[in-house]
This record gives structure tokens, C-alpha cells and sequence, in this order.
């Protein structure tokens, strides 16, 4: 007996030794991994990295900005069932343990000893969630233990729900979404609240390995593991049985959402402003700051903008013919998948590709270009249709087949009205920018910078400096107009010369028709683009004084007083010329152009808003017979608005009688004005209605002449005439707004005298001016003025250098 007590004895003492050995051990190593621990209370100030979401201006999303697509949602907007389907597949004990769970360390290593190779981790959601936020995905031993140190000191400090909204926040569940409702967003469509029992469960399943259960190429084991977690909820009662078998034969019904700008064309849009963003707040909070930010956008008007363009730019690169196939394909078996590989502009529907299979001169059969599955296959089906002879018509060809042969590819068009049909097409080599305005606020309700977003990123709405021609001269009128001259003003139009620099030849400046045209009013040099009339104005009133105007319509920040400047030579941008055109469409008040409208940080504050008016009284609480709540709008006046009525009567007249009468069809009250540049480089037009500003111009990005025969009459007019068309549809025609006190009085058209006869119009008069009885003409040439029916011939030496300030004024 006394033996058995002594061996009893030595067992609790030895066993009593080794405990104290492994408690100081472990002791030990728990102080020596606790010295350098992350500090895990950072936990309560967390901000994760969230998405910045774009929207449209009707709300629609536009655009999203992340390095990691995640929407951070708390713990109480997370469905239950979606908290239980991943505490179901990852951690069953999670509201019972204290952040370390010893019956899942004991079962995962039962499983892993019997050779099951579908174990369940060890790791409980608290650890991952450790992980996660501080430590590497390094395995080792180490690193266990530092984990499960962390979960013990994040168990103590946070609530339960606490860490699950972390954890349902920031994992990864693949195809580059980190959270459960990112997850929810990009794989079904859906918000986390809509998704069906079978979709969260598979979402459950990801984060064991996410690209192990990549629904389009790992479909089988996805589903295996979508039923293994639907078990895994009935087995723990969150639901039930029937409910889980039920689930399990649910196809997966991935349904992956498709966002982008070139959904509403708005590549360009959306890319400025990012751009905008970028610049404003930095990379990180671009990108990882979750802002929310509503747009100008107008979706409908985004789509009407690009066609116009996209048609005006069609219609002149047509004309000059085709320039061939582009790309050539070997026919041979099967022909999808080598069309397939061609990379086609994702924004140019309904164009497409397509390969001429065979055919006969005047039709060919084609073969269009196959789509690809959500796994990046190429698919089965094959669509074809026919090329006819009208298709190629506007080529100037006869027979197909002596442009096109079989293996070509192309791009076509379907045939407007003939089903199975299509036209060829061609990408056009030159290009363009078109910008839509609200003249009142300088909201841009459309933008378009080229053909194709995807074809160059480059935007030539804001990043390409183009001469504006003859769509400057507004502002020359505008300037003399609002110091002293009237409509009815006479300047002559002939031929003057001007000394050039030193060792260059006189400049001779001309008008586009190459014929003078005498003594005409100033309503007639803008409605005619009279450039000898601009020229001789401009030396009247001075280049020092257009520059400063031009500077406050913020078309140039610093313009050189040169002559040559008075017909557009500088260099400015459509963003800037609609701007511009804007403050004489809403009476000369500064405006500001914006993409943005308001901006709200992840808290839903409001960091910025375009809008800077004030209102008095919109804080009012209650109503007590108070006054009316009253905006207050402290915008600088830039001209008078009077002389901004006078300019916008005088744009009427463009398209009534002048440059702009391809825009007259429209029966509507519009504005604008033409412009062609130096050897017709780029043809704009500029104009307006009574709410809306649009601006476009066309050229090719590497500056050559258009040809001869090229004029905005012809080529940019009819884009502006086009969108105005689609965009005013249904509108009521509103004419422009006259200010108070303007006089209008019939005048003669050709002399700007009184008149009530056959070719009267109504003029704009400020107070203190009337039209002339008799008058002199403004010559310019020498700074005085010639009598009126008097011819002035241009100097033979003249005293002035074309850089000349000018002298004298109206007489």
C-alpha cells in the first residue's frame, strides 16, 4: 500500500512539475508574443477601405472607383440568415467561445488525422478577423499563436456583433470584392436583403478559398460547396431541412452586375471625373474613402450628344472614301473564335464586327462577331446576315467585291428597315468633342471628347487646345457692343493690309468668300462672318480691351493682343467656348462649368456642392407669415445684360439668314455661330436656346486641313442642328429672355436705319441709342472714319503693325 501511495505521489508530483514547466513555458511564450502585438483597440476607429460610388444626375449609377470593391454596411442593415449561412460555414461556436474555439482545434484535427480533405479551419471567425487586420497570411506557428492572442484580447474589448460586422465587412470573397454586400452587388445583382437562401449560402462558402469556388470555372466544386453550407445551416437549425434541399436544386444563378460609363456613352464623362476627384481629394480617398457623388449627367442627353457627333464625324469621313478592311482572317473550320480575338470598340453599338464569309458582287454573306460566355469562352452560336450593294453605297462602289473579300473584317451597321441587312462602316479618322450646358448654372449635361472612349482615353471637350475661328468673333461684337456701339453700327468691309514682323510680309487678311462687301452693320459682320469687318472693328476698339473680355468669359487666361486673335487664332477648349457662349445666353452672369453637383463623404455628409447661392429664410422652422425664403445670387455681372441680349439677337440672325441657316428647319429659337479655323483645320459651332448651351467642334487630333470646300456650314452645323433636334423634343420653344428697359425697333437690315419696310428686322437698342439718320463708317484701316457711300481703299504704307492697339471710336 505504501508503495502504491509513493508511485500515486510521484505521478502528482512529477505531473504537478511538468504542469508548472508547460505553464511557465507557456507563460513564457505568451509574454514574449504579447511584447509586439498590434494594437487591436484601433478596431473601434476603423475606417475601411469603401468604394467611391458616381451617379448619373437622375441617380442612376454611373461609376465606381476602388482599389478594393467593398461597401461597407453595419451590423444591423445584415439580414440575420446572412450573419448565421457564415457563421454556419466558418465558425458553427461563434457566439459561445471566447475567440479561440478548443472543440473546432479537436474536430479539425480528428478530420485532418482521418485524411479528409474538406476540413473545416480552426481558425474561428474572431481569428480570421485578427488576421485579417494585422497580420500576414504567413503559416507558421508564430503566427497561430499571435492570432489566437489577438482573438482573445478582440473577444474581451468588442461585442459579438461587433467583430461580425468586421469580419462580414472586410473578407474577400473574390472576382475583387471584399464584403458581403460588394459580393451581394457583383455576383447576383442584388442588395445583401434580396439575395435567396441558395445565393448567400454560396457566398458563405467563398471565403475558405474563393478562387477554388470560381462559379465560371470551378462550377461543380461551387455548388458542392454551396450545399455543404446549406447542410451545415439545416444541421445548426437556421433553417430547415426542406428549405435546404430545396435550395440545393437551384441552378447557381450567378448573374455577375455590368457596370460601365459606356452603358449612357459617358466614357469621357466619367473618366473627368475621376480626373476631378483625383485631383481634388488624392489617390487614397478616391479610392478607398467611399464617396458619394452626384453628378450632371444627363443619361438621355449623353446618348443624343454622342450619336450627333458620331454621325457628323461619320458623315465626313465618308466622304472621303473607304479605306479598306480591318483585319484579314484566315476562313479555314470554324471562324468564331479567330473573329472573336479581334479586339472591337465596346462603345460603338450597334456597330459590330463582322467577317465577309462569301457572296457575289452585289451581296456578300457576313458572319458577326460571337459573343463570350461569363467564363470567357466563346460561344456556340453563329449569326450572319447580308452586306447588299446599298450597304456600300456611300463607297461610290459598284460591286463589293472589289472593296471587300472573304476573310475581311469590318465593321458593320444593321440597315435601318430591313431586317438581316447591314451597312458597312468605318471607323472615322477624324475626330471631335461635343459639351451640353445648362447656361444658368454651368451644370454639363453631356460631354463626348471623341468617336470612342475606348479607342483614345484622350477627352477633346477639355484636353485639346483648338483655335476657335470664327466662333471668337461673339466677343469682339460683345466687347464693342458694350462700350458704346450699337447694332446698327457700320464698319466697312474691304480689303486692308498690315505690316508684318520684322522681315515678314504684310498680312493681308480676307474673307472666307475672298470679296469685300462695302459698308455694313456689325449685325451683318457676325451673321455673315465678315473676318475684314472683325479685323477693322477689332483696330477701332483695341486688342487690349477684347483681351480683357475674352479673359472674362474665361475663354483665355492670357490671350496676345495681336489682330489675328480677333478671328480665333488663339487657342481654347469647347468646355471653355460653351462656358462662354453660356454667359450670353443667361444675361452675362459668371458661371462656372461643373460635372460635379454634390459631394458626400462615406458618412453622408455633404464636403462639396456646386451650387454657392445662399437662401435666406430656407432655415425656418416654422411658418409665421414671414417672408418668402429668397436665393440670393452674388455671381459677377460680366457684361451688361442688355449687350448679352443684343449679342444672342444678333446669333439669332446667324441662323436665320447667315452661316448657321441649316439650323433654321428647326423653327425654333436658337442662337449660335459658326467657325471655321486657318486652312479649315477644325469647323465649330457654338449656340444656344433659351436653357440649353452646346458647343462642338470636328478636326483630326494631329491639325491638317479638312479640304478646300470645308465649312461648319456644312459639317458642324448640322451636328448642332441634329442634337438640338433630339435633345429640345418635345419642349415648348421658349424664346430668350429680353431684359428690362431694352428697346427693340424696326430697323432696315442692310443700312441698321429706321424702317418699317420689306426687308425690316427688329433690333435690340439699349436706352440713350437708337438707329442712325445718318452716320459714318467705321474704316479702321487708319483709325477714322469714312462717310457713309464713301469707298476707303486700304493704305499703301500703312503707320500701324497688324500687333496695333487701334485708335479712336464710334462716330
Amino acid at each position: 500500500m505504501r508503495h502504491v501511495a509513493r508511485f500515486f505521489g510521484f505521478l502528482f508530483a512529477t505531473g504537478a512539475l511538468v504542469f508548472v514547466v508547460l505553464a511557465c513555458v507557456a507563460a513564457g511564450t505568451v509574454w514574449k508574443f504579447e511584447k509586439d502585438l498590434p494594437d487591436y483597440t484601433q478596431l473601434k476607429n476603423y475606417e475601411p477601405a469603401v468604394m467611391t460610388r458616381v451617379q448619373a444626375g437622375d441617380g442612376s449609377l454611373l461609376a465606381e472607383f476602388a482599389h478594393e470593391r467593398r461597401l461597407y454596411l453595419p451590423s444591423a442593415a445584415i439580414p440575420p440568415l446572412v450573419k448565421e449561412a457564415f457563421i454556419s460555414a466558418e465558425d458553427k461556436n461563434f457566439y459561445t467561445h471566447n475567440g479561440v474555439d478548443p472543440e473546432g482545434i479537436l474536430r479539425a484535427l480528428g478530420v485532418l488525422v482521418q485524411g479528409n480533405k474538406r476540413a473545416q479551419g480552426a481558425s474561428t471567425i474572431t481569428q480570421q478577423v485578427a488576421k485579417n487586420f494585422f497580420l500576414t497570411n504567413e503559416r507558421s506557428f508564430s503566427r497561430k499563436i499571435r492570432e489566437a492572442l489577438l482573438a482573445l484580447r478582440i473577444e474581451q474589448t468588442y461585442s459579438k456583433e461587433k467583430i461580425l460586422e468586421l469580419y462580414l465587412n472586410e473578407i474577400y470573397l473574390g472576382l475583387g470584392n471584399y464584403g458581403i454586400a460588394a459580393a451581394a452587388l457583383n455576383y447576383f445583382d442584388k442588395s445583401v436583403n434580396e439575395l435567396s437562401i441558395a445565393e448567400l449560402a454560396y457566398l458563405a462558402g467563398l471565403p475558405k478559398g474563393p478562387n477554388n469556388y470560381q462559379p465560371f470555372l470551378h462550377r461543380e466544386a461551387a455548388v458542392d460547396r454551396r450545399n455543404y453550407v446549406l447542410s451545415r445551416m439545416a444541421e445548426n437549425g437556421y433553417i430547415t431541412k426542406a428549405e435546404a434541399e430545396k435550395a440545393k436544386a437551384e441552378p447557381l444563378g450567378i448573374n455577375p452586375r455590368v457596370l460601365t460609363p459606356n452603358t449612357y456613352a459617358a466614357g469621357y464623362f466619367a473618366e473627368e471625373v475621376r480626373r476631378e476627384l483625383l485631383e481634388r481629394y488624392g489617390d487614397k480617398k478616391l479610392y478607398e474613402g467611399g464617396l458619394s457623388v452626384r453628378t450632371t449627367l444627363d443619361p438621355k442627353m449623353q446618348i443624343m450628344a454622342r450619336k450627333a457627333l458620331v454621325d457628323g464625324l461619320v458623315h465626313y469621313d465618308e466622304t472621303h472614301g473607304f479605306r479598306g478592311a480591318v483585319r484579314h482572317i484566315d476562313l479555314t473550320g470554324d471562324w468564331g473564335p479567330s473573329l472573336a480575338a479581334i479586339p472591337a470598340l465596346s462603345d460603338v453599338q450597334p456597330w459590330r464586327l463582322a467577317v465577309v464569309l462569301d457572296g457575289s458582287d452585289n451581296a456578300v454573306r457576313i458572319g458577326l462577331q460571337p459573343g463570350k460566355d461569363k467564363g470567357g469562352e466563346v460561344v456556340m452560336d453563329r449569326d450572319t446576315g447580308t452586306l447588299t450593294l446599298d450597304g456600300i453605297k456611300w463607297t461610290g462602289k459598284r460591286s463589293i467585291r472589289s472593296i471587300l473579300s472573304p476573310g475581311d473584317v469590318v465593321y458593320v451597321a444593321p440597315a435601318e428597315g430591313k431586317p438581316g441587312q447591314w451597312r458597312l462602316q468605318q471607323v472615322p479618322e477624324i475626330s471631335g468633342a461635343l459639351v451640353a450646358m445648362d447656361p444658368y448654372t454651368g451644370r454639363v449635361f453631356a460631354m463626348v471628347g471623341g468617336f470612342s472612349f475606348d479607342q483614345s482615353e484622350f477627352n477633346r471637350a477639355t484636353q485639346a487646345q483648338r483655335q476657335p475661328g470664327s466662333s471668337f468673333k461673339p466677343f469682339v461684337y460683345a466687347t464693342a457692343l458694350d462700350n458704346g456701339y450699337t447694332p446698327s453700327s457700320s464698319v466697312l468691309d474691304a480689303p486692308i493690309e498690315l505690316p508684318g514682323g520684322p522681315g515678314q510680309e504684310p498680312w493681308r487678311p480676307q474673307n472666307d468668300d475672298d470679296a469685300p462687301a462695302g459698308p455694313h452693320t456689325l449685325r451683318y459682320g457676325v451673321e455673315h462672318s465678315r473676318n475684314l469687318m472683325t479685323i477693322r472693328l477689332a483696330k477701332d476698339i483695341g486688342m487690349p480691351l477684347i483681351v480683357e473680355y475674352a479673359k472674362r468669359f474665361g475663354i483665355y487666361d492670357e490671350l496676345p493682343p495681336y489682330l489675328p486673335m480677333s478671328l480665333g487664332a488663339g487657342e481654347t477648349t469647347v468646355l471653355r467656348m460653351v462656358t462662354a457662349y453660356s454667359m450670353l445666353a443667361n444675361g452675362g452672369k459668371r458661371i462656372k462649368p461643373t460635372l460635379v453637383d454634390r459631394i458626400q463623404d462615406r458618412w453622408g455628409d455633404t464636403i462639396y456642392r456646386h451650387d454657392e447661392r445662399t437662401c435666406e429664410g430656407c432655415d425656418a422652422q416654422t411658418f409665421n407669415d414671414q417672408a418668402e425664403p429668397k436665393l440670393i445670387d452674388k455671381r459677377e455681372q460680366v457684361i451688361d445684360p442688355m449687350t448679352a441680349y443684343q449679342v444672342t439677337s444678333i446669333l439669332q440672325g446667324v441662323i436665320t439668314r447667315g452661316t448657321g441657316s441649316a439650323i433654321k428647319v428647326l423653327n425654333r429659337n436658337l442662337a449660335g455661330k459658326t467657325g471655321t479655323t486657318n486652312d479649315a483645320k477644325d469647323v465649330w459651332f457654338v449656340g444656344y436656346s433659351s436653357d440649353l448651351t452646346v458647343g462642338l467642334y470636328l478636326g483630326y487630333d494631329q491639325p491638317r486641313s479638312l479640304g478646300a470646300t470645308a465649312f461648319a456650314a456644312e459639317y458642324a452645323a448640322p451636328v448642332f442642328r441634329d442634337f438640338m433636334a433630339a435633345a429640345l423634343k418635345d419642349k415648348p420653344d421658349v424664346p430668350f429672355r429680353a431684359p428690362l428697359n431694352i428697346k427693340l425697333i424696326q430697323v432696315d437690315y442692310r443700312t441698321g436705319m429706321r424702317s418699317s419696310g420689306k426687308d425690316a428686322i427688329i433690333e435690340a437698342f439699349k436706352p440713350g441709342t437708337a438707329p442712325p439718320d445718318s452716320y459714318s463708317v467705321i474704316d479702321g484701316s487708319a483709325g477714322r472714319a469714312a462717310p457713309r457711300g464713301e469707298t476707303a481703299s486700304a493704305p499703301s504704307a500703312p503707320a500701324e503693325r497688324a500687333a496695333s492697339d487701334g485708335t479712336g471710336g464710334l462716330y
